[in-house]
């Protein structure tokens, strides 16, 4: 049976590192925490799972720190998890047959992220990750923020899930300040951490700013088409903040350059469309988002919500502006097939009981 080593850098993560250690310390064959210096209970924690804690001088870069503990696993495959990760029993189950079962040819597998849920803890944004990497490929990460081991080699992909669940509000403005850090020390970002980087600046609201290091993104010869329609997504938003319908329309098209339509970017038509009032092109989009199959093997951001309950809600909200409760009422039906407690879904049920008794009479 293959080996794993469990790598994780930490920082100030008493209230979530054991949680997490506690899903894979009957799976990891070696326990490895780096910590980049805590000053709370981080570091006595770790020391109750394991006794290889290590420390490193944080230089505002995780790919430096998470290569430093990388270099001190000696197992056939390394995992990574952050201390605000966990693995339910379910996927814990899969982990641990994996484990029995991988074939020692695979370099990586991957594994579905969950970095966001509703409000009965299913998930709803997905990615696939790069989670076990087999050791002696000497895989390395690059980038200091946002960072990255490219996959290659044989690639095994996984149903298990880590689930990414915060207790706490990290500092916001970190990552911005890493890259604008890099910027003012003259470092150039390379098409990836541009993509990041415009990113942070669309969270940030400054959208004028995000426009334009996104422009310089697509301008780049090596971008990967996740990203750019990814890109396409959040360039969208900005111009919508600003004002400007038509741009963030012709952004979102532009996303069909790089691959067929995914129901996020239909969702997102479908909003500026209703944006607009027109709804009757708004239940185009959303009819064609819902039609969709939902699928995260691509390696993109992925919305389980557009595959089905936001396209829905949306559709009942078009019928409903026009004036046809019947089909709006259908609607709302389907989206509560999907989310039968959903609070939005219940308070449309009543209100279209009351249109429909007030129609008949």
């Amino acid at each position: 049976m293959p080996t794993i080593s469990l790598c994780m850098i930490v920082r100030d993560e008493e209230s979530v590192l054991g949680r997490c250690l506690d899903c894979v310390k009957n799976i990891a064959d070696e326990i490895i925490v780096v910590d980049t210096g805590s000053k709370d209970r981080t570091k006595e924690i770790a020391s109750m799972y394991t006794d290889k804690v290590y420390d490193f001088e944080w230089i505002d870069d995780f790919s430096a720190a998470r290569n430093y503990s990388f270099s001190k696993a000696e197992m056939d495959y390394i995992m990574w998890l952050d201390a605000d990760d966990v693995i339910d029993f379910k996927n814990q189950q899969m982990l641990a047959e994996l484990k029995s079962s991988l074939d020692l040819s695979t370099d990586i597998v991957m594994m579905k992220y969950d970095v966001a849920f509703d409000d009965e803890g299913n998930p709803t944004f997905s990615y696939y990750r790069e989670r076990l990497m087999k050791r002696s490929r000497h895989f390395m990460w690059k980038g200091a923020i946002h960072e990255v081991i490219t996959p290659s080699g044989n690639i095994k992909y996984s149903d298990i899930a880590v689930m990414h669940k915060k207790l706490k509000v990290n500092d916001p403005d970190r990552n911005l300040r890493i890259f604008e850090r890099l910027i003012a020390n003259g470092k150039a970002l390379d098409t990836r951490q541009k993509y990041y980087y415009a990113r942070e600046l669309y969270f940030h609201q400054r959208y004028d700013d995000a426009i334009k290091v996104f422009k310089e993104f697509f301008d780049s010869d090596d971008k990967w088409v996740e990203n750019s329609i990814n890109a396409s997504l959040d360039i969208s938003r900005c111009y919508m903040m600003l004002g400007r319908k038509t741009d963030a329309l012709s952004s979102l098209f532009k996303s069909f350059i790089y691959d067929s339509p995914r129901a996020e970017i239909c969702c997102e038509i479908g909003y500026v469309k209703m944006a607009e009032q027109k709804y009757r092109e708004a239940i185009f989009w959303y009819e064609l988002a819902a039609e969709m199959k939902y699928s995260i093997q691509n390696g993109g951001f992925s919305s389980v919500d557009c595959y089905g309950y936001i396209p829905y809600m949306q559709l009942c909200v078009c019928y409903d502006k026009l004036g046809n409760y019947q089909i709006a009422k259908e609607y709302n039906e389907k989206a509560g097939a999907i989310k039968p407690n959903d609070k939005n879904y219940l308070a449309n049920k009543k209100y279209f009981e009351q249109q429909i008794e007030k129609s008949a009479k």
